[in-house]
């Protein structure tokens, strides 16, 4: 038993090493995969803070691309996290993923290993889109990176299971494109990244409340703006049951949705045939 959990853990690092040594050196993906969090920041977000102007101004703490800011860093990891499951469709069509199914590991060890190299990769991603803080006013310092990054994390761990669990049952990179830019842009707009949740219609708040991206974004959002000084009134819990959360509960809620998509993940690669 000793001797399997050893076998298990190497092979956990060895899938999580791999996954990440290969996004190490596609140099061109990282800087590729800046430039839709750019044109959202500077593009999108200061084009629609000077159209609203004032009500940008008394709405946003005086900024609505330093509101937006928390929204693009949660972008990258969300994209990053659920596309770095597509690595399973490719290594089934191109045989690598049945050299790694009849390897002497469980099928559990392989779908951690994913997982655990893919939120990797997200928050490698995100953490480059971060250093772009100052260039809107957010203040970045040593406290933020502790506090964000494990939440960043946690996002990316909760979106690549779902990624995997999906990524294991498709047979075709085409399909999983398709199903995965279905799913995707819905969770981003629906996160709360673009704009409060707050005073939306009934109709849109519960799919907002429905959307476990939501748990994530927030309190992302709450720590940016807690480190810059700016007030949090739009980004003062998401509200459940006529109450705000606490960004502790919202930690939880996502916590919860990560375990329950890790053992969905878990248990499509042990159906694999």
């Amino acid at each position: 038993m000793k001797r399997r959990w050893r076998a298990d853990l190497r092979g956990v690092y060895i899938i999580w090493y791999r996954d990440v040594l290969r996004f190490w050196r596609d140099r061109p993906r990282i800087v590729a995969a800046l430039a839709q969090p750019a044109l959202f920041l500077f593009i999108f977000g200061s084009g629609l803070s000077a159209s609203i102007g004032g009500a940008a101004r008394g709405s946003f703490g005086g900024d609505y691309v330093r509101f937006l800011f928390p929204g693009v860093v949660t972008m990258a990891v969300l994209f990053t996290s659920i596309f770095s499951a597509m690595s399973i469709v490719w290594d089934r069509e191109f045989g690598f993923l049945k050299e790694v199914l009849v390897a002497p590991v469980s099928r559990s060890a392989v779908a951690i290993g994913k997982a655990l190299g893919g939120s990797t990769q997200a928050v490698l991603q995100g953490s480059v889109v971060l250093l772009m803080a100052p260039l809107v006013g957010v203040t970045l310092t040593p406290l933020l990176l502790v506090e964000v990054i494990p939440l960043m994390f946690l996002l990316a761990f909760a979106l690549t299971s779902l990624g995997i669990a999906i990524a294991s049952r498709m047979k075709s990179m085409e399909g999983f494109q398709v199903v995965m830019n279905f799913l995707m842009m819905p969770m981003f707009f629906l996160s709360g990244a673009l704009f409060p949740l707050q005073g939306i219609p009934a109709w849109l708040q519960v799919l907002t409340r429905l959307d476990p991206a939501s748990y994530g974004v927030d309190p992302i959002r709450r720590v940016m703006l807690a480190a810059s000084g700016l007030p949090d009134e739009f980004a003062r819990g998401i509200e459940l049951l006529g109450r705000p959360l606490a960004m502790a509960e919202e930690i939880g809620i996502l916590a919860v949705f990560a375990a329950l998509m890790l053992g969905l993940a878990v248990r499509s690669f042990a159906a694999q045939e």
